[in-house]
């Protein structure tokens, strides 16, 4: 018989989606476990949260309150280990679950190459509770002395362009002028070049500064550049990369080069066909793609079913991440950047599309409110 212990690892947007289906899980005889913290903070909103445009709640998802709704044992406790062999999840308590099938939303960390996250005022880009952090600092910076506080973005890709166009409209709601400069080989070299053009010299009006060079080091007052130079800076975010978290390099399975682990089209690992991955801590085989939840929303209906067939022997079914998807930066400002392949538009109307998208996820993704007589 099949085994039909199931343990979700993580709340990320394909997890979310499988507690919304709990009961068909149930119904084919899964039994279902949730590990994961007690709260999810939505990543596309998180940009919307740095700028001040959006409380901290509007991105903010109760998943034992989700778990409970649909009836889902949840234990909300970081996972320390995963013992392959004796099919166990091991909790920080010393507690063990055991699984016949694991699966894994866990999301991804930020890439730190030269160690610096561990020094004084460096902010990764995840986990996003840092960017909540992040804003309260500059706030309270703000707030003391209001004198301009320098921040330097680590990075040129779409993240670290959206952070430093957040770190921008945070300032404007606070009164205060950007001082924000990003350091990075190519800022913005994954854009259409049009795209890169328009967004570059709109953040160059807005204040920010580019800097041709990599971040290495940090000391009181700087940042340490690879070629010698120290550039003046009071707040250090990284946003040079994401890696998947050490849980994935401790299975001891096949991953990627940035750790993630290596899954078929069926997200099963592969080397280990008890093991589920899906969203930014996994890669299907010959299709490589960047980080970005729309991957996990699109794959969640084919999970759903391969976990669902536990129960009944049904065959997996496939899935293979579309070649182009849309994406939208939130700059800050009431503005937003939507980009689709070569296509791509700057304005407040993609803003309201992302808005509309985003908080329209949240909406779906928490708990039913209670019926009457509940």
């Amino acid at each position: 018989m099949v085994g039909r212990r199931l343990v979700l690892v993580g709340a990320g947007h394909a997890h979310l989606h499988l507690l919304r289906q709990a009961g068909r899980l149930r119904t084919a005889g899964v039994d279902v476990t949730l590990i994961a913290p007690p709260r999810f903070q939505y990543s596309g909103l998180a940009s919307g949260v740095l700028s001040g445009a959006l409380q901290p709640e509007a991105a903010e998802i109760d998943i034992a309150a989700l778990a409970a709704a649909f009836g889902v044992r949840h234990l909300p406790q970081p996972v320390i280990g995963i013992d392959r062999a004796a099919r166990l999840v091991i909790v920080a308590s010393g507690e063990t679950k055991p699984y016949d099938r694991l699966s894994l939303n866990i999301g991804s960390v930020a890439s730190d190459p030269y160690g610096l996250i561990s020094q004084k005022d460096v902010w990764p880009i995840k986990p996003l509770a840092a960017l909540l952090a992040l804003r309260a600092r500059l706030e309270t910076l703000w707030a003391r002395d209001r004198q301009t506080v320098r921040v330097v973005v680590a990075g040129g890709g779409h993240s670290a362009l959206e952070i430093a166009a957040s770190l921008c409209g945070l300032a404007e709601r606070n009164g205060v002028r950007p001082d924000v400069t990003v350091i990075a080989p190519e800022p913005g070299a994954s854009l259409p070049p049009s795209a890169r053009t328009r967004l570059l010299a709109a953040l160059t009006a807005r204040g920010v500064i580019f800097q041709t060079d990599v971040v290495v080091g940090r000391s009181k007052g700087g940042c340490h550049m690879s070629d010698g130079t120290i550039c003046p800076c009071d707040v250090l975010v990284l946003a040079t990369g994401l890696a998947a978290p050490s849980l994935i390099a401790d299975l001891n399975l096949p991953v990627d080069g940035d750790g993630r682990l290596r899954v078929r089209p069926t997200m099963q690992s592969v080397d280990d066909p008890a093991i589920f991955a899906v969203g930014d801590c996994a890669v299907i085989d010959g299709h490589e793609r960047p980080a970005a939840g729309v991957f996990g929303v699109r794959a969640a209906p084919i999970m759903l079913s391969n976990l669902a067939a536990l129960g009944d022997g049904r065959p997996a079914r496939l899935y293979r991440p579309q070649r182009k998807w849309l994406s939208i930066m939130d700059l800050g400002d009431d503005r937003g950047l939507a980009l689709r392949g070569q296509f791509w538009s700057l304005g407040g109307p993609a803003l309201r599309l992302k808005r509309y998208l985003d908080l329209g996820f949240v909406r779906r993704m928490r708990a039913p409110a209670p019926s009457n007589g509940e």
